[in-house]
């Protein structure tokens, strides 16, 4: 059986940075990364957006604040460092009523106390002058939001991390079953495959729960799966938005709205909504799966949150099946945007951590035993976080490691 110092389940981004920077600070770990996929970042991490975040929108002092602020200098270093193209190209938040500008102050407030430097208030006209078809009574520009690819991100993290001599990814390992021994772990695949080592890192996104249960952890939390489709404007109207356009969001939702997004690539992404998946790899509306629909329904949780936001549900469901109702919502940004201007362009589901009380966790959410830390919530912004997140998660198994 493979001996390894530490082993990392999750190849998407968080995973990664994780195995990327204890392998930084101890180049002679063993370790490997194991990952049901054949590559990496195939769910969260590569259906994302691809927008750096800035921090505006966390609640200063907070684990996301903390983790965007330090993440993005990361992220943007490591892009440098690696020649991985990315643009800051800066966007706009934009209030369309009167209402939205209580929370668009507070946002821009919330943007100074995170530290960012050259935020702007706009009047409507001057809206016009970063994103000339936009409509809005008052914005904000954030210039530090940018795009890059994050799949080209885990990709060269891949590369880095084979370079080091004892450290491997291991592709097709499904995790089955996990055992806890006096010296660490056994992690046995659903083929049979059987590795162990001293200490596990839980990076397993949408599955990250059932490997905690696995691994012999009682949770309060249970991960229910939302989906966020996205459609994409013709390239002969990708000249009605310039760069990023996204609305005030709903404080008590967290969820961004729709949006528009200039990706890396030059297209321009609209969307996502956010609807409740019906299986937790639920990339489809037909997708589904009654074993995960049921332990989804049946949580005490999310039922909680059902009740609570049924009427905002049922506004991301019927955009989800009416085209027309998405442009309408689009259109409250760009109204010259039509409904024959967008195409399908896929969907993402996000792992969201659900309490016993109802609450949708808005922070990171980390859980640390003797033989494990399990990363058990890691919404937006974990990708501009990444790298402060996986730092973080190293230092306390380089902790366990010295003990």
């Amino acid at each position: 059986m493979k001996q390894n110092d530490v082993l990392v389940v999750g190849s998407g981004i968080v995973g990664l940075t994780t195995a990327y920077q204890l392998l930084l600070e101890n180049a002679e770990l063993h370790l490997t990364v194991l990952e049901k996929e054949m590559t990496v970042a195939i769910h969260q991490t590569g259906n994302n957006s691809g927008v750096i975040h800035s921090g505006i929108y966390y609640k200063p002092g907070s684990l996301k604040a903390k983790n965007c602020i330090e993440g993005y200098d990361s992220l943007i270093q490591f892009c440098k460092q690696e020649h991985i193209e990315y643009d800051l190209c800066g966007k706009i938040i934009v209030a369309t009523k009167e209402s939205e500008l209580t929370a668009l102050e507070t946002l821009y407030q919330r943007g100074i106390l995170n530290g960012l430097n050259g935020l702007k208030y706009l009047s409507a006209s001057e809206i016009k002058n970063y994103e000339p078809h936009c409509i809005g009574i008052k914005g904000i520009f954030v210039p530090q939001t940018g795009i890059v690819n994050y799949k080209k991100v885990c990709e060269t993290l891949r590369d880095k991390i084979s370079d080091f001599k004892n450290a491997a990814i291991e592709f097709g390992f499904e995790v089955q079953n996990i055992q806890n021994t006096e010296n660490g772990v056994i992690v046995q695949s659903s083929e049979g495959t059987r590795i162990e080592g001293r200490f596990l890192v839980n990076c397993g996104g949408l599955y990250c729960d059932k490997i905690a249960e696995m691994a012999g952890e009682k949770l309060d939390v249970k991960i229910i799966p939302f989906r966020g489709e996205y459609y994409s404007l013709k390239p002969e109207k990708s000249s009605l938005v310039r760069n990023l356009i996204y609305p005030v969001p709903d404080a008590n939702f967290p969820f961004l709205g729709v949006h528009f997004t200039r990706r890396i690539s030059g297209e321009i992404e609209a969307g996502p909504n956010a609807v409740f998946a019906f299986r937790r790899e639920g990339y489809k509306k037909t997708d589904f799966k009654l074993s995960e629909f049921l332990e989804s329904i049946l949580w005490k949780g999310f039922r909680k949150v059902a009740m609570k936001y049924w009427r905002t549900g049922l506004g991301e469901y019927y955009r989800s099946f009416s085209k027309r109702a998405f442009t309408k919502a689009l259109q409250g940004l760009v109204p010259e945007v039509q409904i024959d201007d967008l195409v399908p362009a896929g969907a993402g589901v996000r792992a969201q951590a659900c309490d016993r009380e109802g609450g949708l966790i808005d922070d990171f959410y980390i859980q640390e035993t003797k033989n494990c830390v399990h990363v058990l919530n890691a919404p937006s912004p974990a990708a501009t976080s990444s790298f402060s997140i996986g730092k973080h998660v190293a230092s306390l198994i380089l902790e366990k490691l010295k003990k």
